[in-house]
């Protein structure tokens, strides 16, 4: 069991091992913070990102995520701490000179312009001793077409392009400055479902194709789990944890990553005698070493089983029953002052609403509250 304090990789550097760290990090973020008027978008964030990693910045709406991304982008000024890149300490720089491929959730191309012209984009304007040669911008944007699956459209406009090549064209834009970091916020939040899953895939090949270091924004943790390397969970301007998928699933950092992901049902509970209990009733034995008193344990579908009578922790109502592809999901009432939890069992499985059930509950994720 973890205290509440937990806050999962984000910890305190003396000067000497911070210098070391940045240089040896893609983007390193310190100390950020952001104001608005009296309200902080962003606590003192620390975060390391590593070269070619596909990082997802995951939090509830108002969290700071996308506060965050535009601090790195170079769009939102800082009100405190600084932001490097490759060991360069960019906090200073204008956003042209970052190097940044910035593409946002509703695409902003250029209408009047057509697919190729909006690709360009970013190499035309540059002054005339740093543009490309006509040819070679023509060559490049056949080239990123071809990346994003899209030749041949060069002549298009925005408007005649579903929303889904709407935004690969914009990942194309981006791609075409050769920048050293790709930020995206919320890059397919405008998409429908199916749309959304088949560029999932897509992102993920391409980052893999490419190498670029990219950090994308999104509120959805399918997303966040099925595409990044290392997700950082934000919560009211604070890094909550920072790790693998695996890591944020199965061994979250603090009961605000518990609750948060993985669609998990909070109960309040008591530790005593090595035993969990809650409503007044025995969940299951408590998790070695956990301390007794108040603490919050948090419940998925995964972690509760539908046994054999007499062979469960526990036992509940079924209150629900609904159909999924290959199961079914029942919403379960242990006790009438407790939320419902839920439980996946087999289609061959015969159970009706009004049952009594017996339960197997994993008790893992269990954390300390404050005592009052």
């Amino acid at each position: 069991m973890q205290s509440p304090s937990s806050n999962g990789d984000t910890a305190t550097r003396s000067p000497a091992r911070a210098d070391t760290e940045t240089a040896a990090t893609a983007i390193a973020v310190r100390g950020v913070a952001k104001d608005f008027g009296g309200s902080k978008a962003l606590d003192g964030i620390d975060l390391d990102i590593r070269p070619g990693e596909l990082l997802a910045l995951l939090g509830p709406s108002g969290s700071g995520k996308t506060t965050l991304l535009r601090a790195i982008a170079g769009l939102e000024p800082l009100t405190a701490g600084s932001v490097h890149f490759g060991g360069e300490d960019a906090t200073g720089l204008r956003v042209q000179d970052r190097k940044v491929g910035f593409v946002f959730q509703h695409y902003a191309l250029f209408r009047h312009m057509s697919v190729a012209d909006n690709i360009a984009y970013g190499l035309t304007v540059r002054p005339r001793a740093l543009r490309p040669p006509r040819d070679e911008i023509r060559r490049r944007v056949e080239e990123l077409l071809e990346l994003v699956q899209l030749p041949g459209i060069g002549k298009r406009f925005p408007g005649q392009l579903s929303g889904g090549q709407r935004q690969r064209v914009a990942l194309a834009r981006a791609l075409a400055v050769e920048p050293r970091v790709l930020l995206l916020d919320e890059p397919f939040g405008a998409l429908d479902a199916q749309v959304r899953k088949d560029l999932r895939r897509w992102l993920r090949d391409i980052h893999q194709r490419t190498g670029h270091t990219t950090v994308f924004v999104t509120h959805d943790q399918e997303e966040a789990v099925e595409l990044a390397d290392r997700v950082a969970i934000l919560n009211r301007g604070r890094l909550e944890q920072l790790g693998s998928p695996d890591d944020i699933l199965d061994r979250p950092a603090n009961a605000f990553v518990a609750g948060f992901v993985g669609q998990a049902v909070r109960l309040d509970v008591t530790v005593a005698d090595g035993f969990i209990r809650a409503g007044g009733i025995a969940l299951g034995p408590a998790p070695a070493g956990a301390s007794g008193g108040p603490a919050a344990l948090f419940l998925r579908s995964s972690d509760v089983d539908v046994v054999a009578p007499g062979a469960g922790t526990a036992t509940g109502t079924v209150t629900a029953i609904t159909r999924a592809s290959a199961s079914r999901r029942l919403e379960i009432r242990l006790a009438d002052d407790l939320p419902p939890v839920e439980a996946d069992v087999g289609l061959d499985v015969p159970v009706a609403r009004g049952d009594t059930v017996a339960l197997r509950i994993r008790t893992g994720r269990l954390f300390a509250l404050p005592s009052t």
